[in-house]
Formats: structure tokens, sequence, C-alpha cells
């Protein structure tokens, strides 16, 4: 070997020569020598003595290695097979794995980066590949089958559903037009992702992998599909997931789509679970992105997994708020009779209204509970979700989760001063609150009304004066009854002072007319 030392290793013209394989043999026969010839026991061994015996026995084994290793054929591996083998090494743009033969494979690096275009495996890693050329010195790996080709690479692609690389070149009518290998393929809409596609234009421009579904016509008719590929990476990934996940696990995800019902969440890639609007938040959800956004990060736990109807497919529920543990269980949660809180209403319904008044914590005020100062029908006339309102706990049954709240409470009780207030035989002036066939309802005062009987009003002298008179009107009434503790006050109708002036007047009148018509009698019988 000129310019070299004949125990020098040259391996440039080594793996010229030879392949991987042979390489390595050569390797260890040159470092078994060198390693004789410094290590030896012998301290008077030089770097030009060399055991002739010795280097000939090499030189023969050698001869029977490179020999036996030419005769192994590679007819076990071919063009489109799928292997699995171990990373034995890692180059700056090749990536060498073991096949299964003497010879390694060779994968494009650029091939395994990740979405973030990241290399994420280490030597030792497994990888599933399919072979794309065969030689006597190299076998060539890729994840999909791409490049120019031809009509029969693709339907040797085709028989052995070995997948090949295509771009999107544009939307149809019912899919899309796929470029594969220089051929124009077909990709149904169904078929172009596991999930439902929103906007198929996002897909246009982008590569991917694909399986032909269909070959027909000597290559002018092909189908692919690239569902088909995400279904089996989406099983593998389930499987690798859940060596480590179960029930009751913690994990991170992304908001993947949102849904009426829920959010439906990706906790692994291609592992989906879904959140139900009543797991988001322990506080009352009207919609669920009130509380999720879509492409949010989220912490879920795993509620349960089970089979779903298609098979190999799961049913993963996941939940936000069990999570953080339930509010009512928080020892720092210190709720008791008579405390008031600003609170803020969740929802209403036909008999009240449930306020929230802790994250989580949520109390009812029943109708009867809204207002002193009006009776209320609908809960919708006083508040609206999304009001905050004064509260006051009334009850509270922390092992049941209920609590009972008072909205008229927290404003104060009108009823406290009317003794006060008012005295029995007072004449006051009210607003006619209501018609009923008994009498009229009286307010006095907001949260304070009496009643007015029809029986009263009769006794008047012209009852039909107040009879006529409408709900917001005006009126003069006394008071004849006060029982605070039935909350009800009696009124009596009384004349209005215009009136008592007018029968005044009326009266005197009367009177002075008929002293004139006396003088006038007693003066004609003077006269006469």
């Amino acid at each position: 070997m000129t310019g070299h030392d004949k125990h020098d290793i040259c391996s440039n013209c080594l793996f010229e020569k030879a392949d991987f394989f042979a390489a390595k043999i050569f390797l260890i026969r040159n470092h078994n020598i060198f390693l004789n010839q410094h290590f030896s026991g012998d301290a008077n061994m030089t770097d030009d003595y060399v055991d002739e015996t010795t280097e000939d026995n090499e030189e023969e084994s050698f001869a029977d290695l490179l020999d036996s290793y030419g005769s192994v054929s590679n007819d076990d591996i071919r063009v489109g097979d799928q292997i699995t083998g171990d990373i034995l090494s890692i180059g700056m743009d090749t990536v060498f794995v073991s096949t299964g033969t003497k010879i390694d494979g060779a994968v494009e690096k650029q091939e395994l980066l990740d979405e973030n275009r990241e290399f994420p495996f280490k030597i030792g890693d497994s990888l599933e590949l399919y072979v794309t050329s065969v030689s006597e010195n190299e076998i060539r790996l890729s994840k999909a089958l791409s490049g120019a080709g031809s009509s029969s690479q693709l339907r040797n692609a085709y028989d052995m559903s070995m997948p090949v690389e295509g771009k999107v070149r544009e939307t149809c009518k019912g899919g899309f037009f796929v470029e594969i290998m220089n051929k124009r393929a077909f990709c149904p809409i169904s078929q172009m992702d596991i999930s439902f596609i929103k906007d198929p234009e996002e897909y246009v421009g982008s590569n991917f992998r694909f399986l032909i579904i269909k070959f027909e016509q000597g290559g002018k008719n092909i189908v692919v599909s690239r569902r088909k590929l995400l279904s089996i990476e989406q099983e593998s990934a389930q499987k690798e997931f859940f060596k480590d996940h179960t029930i009751d696990s913690i994990v991170k995800g992304t908001v993947t789509k949102i849904m009426p019902y829920g959010a439906f969440v990706e906790i692994f890639p291609g592992v989906e679970g879904m959140i139900h609007i009543s797991e988001i938040s322990w506080s009352r959800l009207e919609k669920v992105d009130d509380g999720i956004k879509e492409g949010e990060s989220v912490t879920v736990k795993i509620l349960d997994i089970q089979e779903g109807k298609k098979q190999g497919q799961l049913k993963i529920s996941l939940s936000m708020k069990q999570v953080e543990g339930d509010p009512w269980k928080n020892e720092k949660l210190a709720i008791k009779v008579g405390d008031r809180f600003k609170g803020k209403v969740k929802k209403c319904m036909d008999f009240g209204v449930f306020v929230e008044i802790e994250p989580g914590v949520e109390g009812l005020v029943h109708i009867s509970e809204m207002s002193y100062i009006k009776r209320i029908l609908k809960p919708e006339d006083v508040v609206s979700s999304g009001d905050e309102v004064d509260v006051v706990v009334k009850n509270i049954d922390i092992d049941h989760k209920k609590i009972s709240l008072s909205m008229k409470d927290a404003a104060g009780d009108p009823w406290i001063d009317v003794k006060k207030k008012y005295s029995v035989g007072q004449t006051v002036e009210g607003t006619i609150e209501s018609k009923e066939k008994f009498g009229f309802f009286i307010s006095l005062i907001p949260g304070v009304t009496g009643l007015l009987p029809f029986s009263s009003i009769k006794k008047l002298s012209k009852p039909s004066r107040i009879e006529r008179l409408n709900p917001g009107e005006t009126i003069s009434i006394e008071i004849q009854e006060i029982n605070v503790d039935d909350r009800k006050i009696l009124l009596g109708a009384v004349d209005s002072d215009e009136e008592n002036k007018w029968e005044d007047y009326t009266e005197n009148s009367n009177k002075t007319v008929s002293d004139l018509g006396e003088q006038l009698k007693k003066l004609k019988l003077t006269l006469g």
C-alpha cells in the first residue's frame, strides 16, 4: 500500500471497495494486529517485527470471512418490503439501520424529522421502513416511495401496499388531485384525513404519504388514501401511549375541535379524547367556548377508555375540572348561614336562578327570594345570565352540595320599619298595584303593599270615583290594621278633600237660599 504502513487503515479506499460489513471485519483484524504488536508480553518487540505465521493465518481467516460474506445472497430482501430495524449509527445526512441481513440499510435523515424539523430518535431506537432499492453493497430504505418513477413502480407499490409520497396540487369535485412520481392521482376528501376537513384549501401545496388503493388502466386511473396510513399510525401511537397511561392519569393535550357538547383534545400524536361540557369546569357553562378555546393547551385527567364503534377505535373520556379537584371538598371553603356574597347569575329557571358565589360553587335563589319590592312572575324579568347580584346565604348542605340564597334579604326587608312609619288611622297616599275581584292592592312604599277592599269603597258617597281608577294611579287611603308578622296592612277608602269641600259648600248654599225664602214670605204678609 503505497504511502501507508501496511498495518494502517485507509478508510476512504476501504469504503470504495467494500461495504460496511467487510469494513467492520477489516477494522477488527487490523485492530487485533495492532494489539499484538504493542501490547505483547515481549518488551523488546518493535514496530518492524511481525509474526508471519500469525499474519498468514489472519489473512486466511479474513479471506474466508470475505468469501463467506460474498456468498451471502440478499434474495430475502426485496424492493417494497417493510422491515423493522434498530438504528445503528446516525450521520450528518444518513441514518444506518439494521436489516436482519449482513448489509445495513441506509435512510435519509431528512425523512425522519418530526413536525418541528427535529430528529427525535437515538441509537437503538426501532424504525419501520420500506425497502426502495437493493444492490450487492447497499440497501436503501425510506418511509415512502418518492421521486420520479414508472407505472410499474407504482403498480408494485399498489400490490405491496407500500406508501408513496405525493404533493397535493389542487382541490377538485369530491377531493384533491395529488402528484405522485410525476403521475396524477385522485384522493377523495374522506381519505385525506382522519378528522373532518373544514377547509380543503389548507391541504393544497403540502406533501404527504399515501397508499394507492386503486390502480387501473396502466396507471391512468390512480386513487390514493392518506387516511389509511394515518389510521395505522394512530393505532401504533395508541399502543405506545397506553403502555404508560391508563385511567386516572394526568396528561397534557391540545384542543383540536370545539363542538356544542364538548371539546376534542389530542393527548398524544394520533390519540384524541373528548371533554364533555360538564367536565370542562366546576362552574356552569352555557357554551363550550366560554371555558375552552380551539388550539389551547390544557391539562386533563383520563376518566374512561372504551372500545369505539369502529374496530381499533378507542373512546376516551377526559376531564379538565377533575384535575383541580372538587371545590365543595376544599378545606378552605368556609360558607355559613348569613354570609353575604356578590355572585354571578349562571342560569335562569322557572323556579329561580343559580348564582355562583365561589369558583365552582353555586346556590339557588328561589323566585320567592328574589324581591321584597315586587311580585316576581319570571326570574328573567329581574335578572339575566351573567348579571352580578348581592345574595345572603339562608341554608347550606355541603354533603348534598346545596345552598339556598336570597337576593331580597341582601337588599333589606322594608317591613322592619313599617310600625315606625305608619299607624292606625293615618291617612296616606299609595299607588294602585293591581285590581282584583275583592279589592285593590295598594303599594305604600317599595316592598310594602296593603289591601283596600271593595266593601270599604262602597261606603263612600261616590264609590265610582275610586272604582274607575287604574293600576299606576295614586289614591288616598287610611291605615286601618297593621300585621307585620303576616306582612299584611288593611286599608280604608276616604273621600277626597275637594269632595268634602263641595259637600260643605252645597249644604251651606241650600241653607242660605232657604233663609232668603222665609224672609220674602214674611215681607209679603206684612205688605198684604
